[in-house]
Parts: C-alpha cells; sequence; structure tokens
C-alpha cells in the first residue's frame, strides 16, 4: 500500500466517527455572560459598521442554532463507543450553562450532555443518547515518533465539516500556557504532541489519527503568528477519564487545590525570587481563583499564597518532573509530602492527603 493509500483508508476508518459541536446559549443568559470587556470591544466594532447599536440587537441578529438559540461558539469531537461516549476539549465545552449540539458525519442530529470536564487535562468527555453509532479506535501514544504521518480530523472555522488535514509528528512532550475561557483565564497544558497538519479554529476536539486510523491525540490548539504548528492532547491522558466516566458515571480525580506558575530562570529574574524552580503558589486576582482553595488538602497541609514548592516526595520540580504529572499518576488517598519555601524563612516539609475532587 503506497502511502498515498494509507492516508486515505485512515480516514475512512476514522472520519465516520467524527462529529461537529455547536455551542448555543439563549438571548437573556448570553446577555449577561458576555464580559464587559467584550461588550465594549462588539459594540465599537458595530458603531465602525454601522450596525445595530445596543447590546439586544446586536445578540438579536448574531446567527442561531436550529432550536433558535444563539450560536456563541463551535468545535470537534470524535465517538469512542457505540453507546454514544464522545470524547472533545474541555475548553470547546468550558460554558456550563450553554446548550451544546452534535451533528454526526452521516448529519444526525444530537443533543449531547455534558458528563466530565478534566481539571488537569483539556479534555471533555460527552454523551449523546445514540446506540450503534460509528465509533473510532484509541491508539496508544506513548509509541508515537517523532516524524510519523498523521492526519486532523474536525470542523474547521465551524462552517466546513469533515475537514482532513495530513502531516507528521513535528514534536514531542510540547509545554504551552493557553487561554481557556472568554475571561482569559490561563491553563497550562504540558506533554503535547506538536504537528504540522493543519489545524484550524474549529478543530479542536477533533482526533488526530495515525496511519492505522487510530487515535492518537485530541487536536487542541494552534501558536498564534505561525505557520503549521499545532498541538494535541496525546490520547493516553484522556483514557483513564473516559474509564472512570463510563464506569462511575463522573470524574474521579484527586485533588490538591491550588494554582500556580512554574518557576524558571526568567520568572525568577523577574520576581526577585530565591530559586530558579519549583512552582509558586498564586491565584487569578479573585476570591474565587485564589492560589489555595478553601479546605483543600493544600490548605490544611498550610500552603500558602506566595509560597514556593520545591519538590513532591523528594524530587524537585522542573521541566523533567511537573506536579500535573505527579496528581495524575497518583489516587486518591495518597500523601504527599512538600519541601516548601515560604520569603526569607528556612525550607520546611509539609504533607497533604488527596481528596476526591467534587
Amino acid at each position: 500500500m503506497t502511502h498515498e493509500e494509507s492516508i486515505i483508508e485512515a480516514i475512512k476508518k476514522a472520519l465516520p466517527a467524527v462529529v461537529s459541536i455547536v455551542i448555543g446559549k439563549d438571548s437573556e443568559a448570553l446577555l449577561h455572560s458576555i464580559p464587559e470587556s467584550m461588550w465594549q470591544e462588539i459594540e465599537r466594532e458595530a458603531k465602525d459598521e454601522h450596525a445595530a447599536t445596543t447590546r439586544s440587537e446586536i445578540i438579536r441578529h448574531m446567527p442561531k442554532t436550529d432550536d433558535g438559540k444563539v450560536r456563541v461558539g463551535f468545535g470537534s469531537g470524535f465517538l469512542v463507543s457505540r453507546e454514544g461516549y464522545i470524547l472533545t476539549n474541555k475548553h470547546v465545552v468550558i460554558d456550563a450553562d450553554a446548550e451544546y449540539t452534535v451533528l454526526t458525519a452521516a448529519n444526525d442530529t444530537y443533543t449531547a450532555k455534558v458528563l466530565a470536564r478534566d481539571p488537569l487535562n483539556d479534555v471533555a468527555i460527552l454523551k449523546i443518547e445514540a446506540n450503534n453509532v460509528p465509533s473510532v479506535e484509541l491508539g496508544n501514544s506513548d509509541d508515537i515518533k517523532l516524524g510519523q504521518s498523521v492526519v486532523a480530523l474536525g470542523n474547521a472555522l465551524g462552517e466546513f465539516q469533515n475537514t482532513v488535514s495530513a502531516g507528521i509528528v513535528s514534536g514531542l512532550s510540547r509545554f504551552i500556557t493557553a487561554m481557556s475561557d472568554d475571561e482569559h483565564h490561563a491553563e497550562h497544558l504540558r506533554g503535547l504532541i506538536q504537528t504540522d497538519a493543519a489545524i484550524n479554529p474549529g478543530n479542536s476536539g477533533g482526533p488526530l489519527v495515525n496511519l492505522a486510523g487510530e487515535v492518537i491525540a485530541i487536536n487542541s490548539a494552534i501558536a498564534q503568528g505561525a505557520q503549521n504548528i499545532g498541538f494535541a492532547i496525546p490520547i493516553n491522558r484522556a483514557k483513564k477519564d473516559l474509564a472512570s466516566v463510563m464506569k462511575f458515571g463522573k470524574l474521579k480525580k484527586p485533588f490538591l487545590g491550588i494554582r500556580y506558575v512554574p518557576i524558571n530562570d526568567f520568572l525568577k529574574e523577574k520576581l526577585h525570587l530565591s530559586t530558579a524552580y519549583g512552582i509558586l503558589i498564586r491565584g487569578e486576582h479573585a476570591p474565587e481563583h485564589a492560589g489555595v482553595v478553601k479546605g483543600s488538602p493544600a490548605a490544611e497541609a498550610g500552603i500558602r499564597e506566595k509560597d514556593i514548592i520545591l519538590s513532591v516526595n523528594g524530587k524537585p520540580l522542573d521541566e523533567k518532573n511537573i506536579l500535573e504529572e505527579v496528581l495524575e499518576t497518583s489516587e486518591i488517598g495518597d500523601r504527599l509530602t512538600f519541601k516548601v519555601l515560604r520569603g526569607s524563612d528556612p525550607e520546611f516539609e509539609t504533607s497533604a492527603v488527596l481528596a476526591e475532587r467534587k
């Protein structure tokens, strides 16, 4: 079989399981959920175009879904079981107040329920009420090789359903910081696969497949200002989530309860820190986004805002040993021991028992 024939066969195998996700919202709910800064930008553009100027008029002229809701976004996903379970990105379905409609490759339409949003990975699991739908096989992302051929599938730009693009794996174990919602909350994604297969807006949540037609990653992000630099989440990161939801009906994840930024040479110099490794406990300047979650295992362990956690279980936290990976491989009830630096005080140790994330 030629290389071209292999790509065609991979697409034939995976494409029937790829879905488009349309995000709809009630007009009244949308009116109050758009941040003020975004409203100001929308109103400026409307004024420049001599279009509707009141907020209600602007919403009235926005595109609508089939059931009359305002279409506020779109994305992709893929069916992973014949019972209607779907994997996609968390940022595609981040709005808990929105309605999500799934359009299959066969042009069947379903209302989808969001079963789980992974707090650590950009992964979400949806379910449609369907039986015997096409599904795609999940591969092993640990076997991915630099330079191997891959195909990205999805709903490009929210208009071009069943779009495919081919390329190679351009890089492994990439770390990026991405905006997770309209309020610009940052999300740190690690261990990503880099590819030059085109990933356009709307492709988010779609599958990246190998030439066997197996999903090896979930298309997630692109590098702004660059050409052909896209990132995808290794599928093995989602397998544990999927198994948990299919078994328990929910995502069972260990919970520590901190927000932080990794420390490197640049951050050490910028913030005048005494170390170039570890993580700095730091919230996002809002009570609901504090550095240490109230009542969490981290809070009970005495960890505070602006503390620096240097190591976990005796291993320094750095680019090779990151906290997300520690939590990903830990279980609920595990005890973690931390070495902590607080201001100019001597280093001290504390420990926390991981709880179940609610």
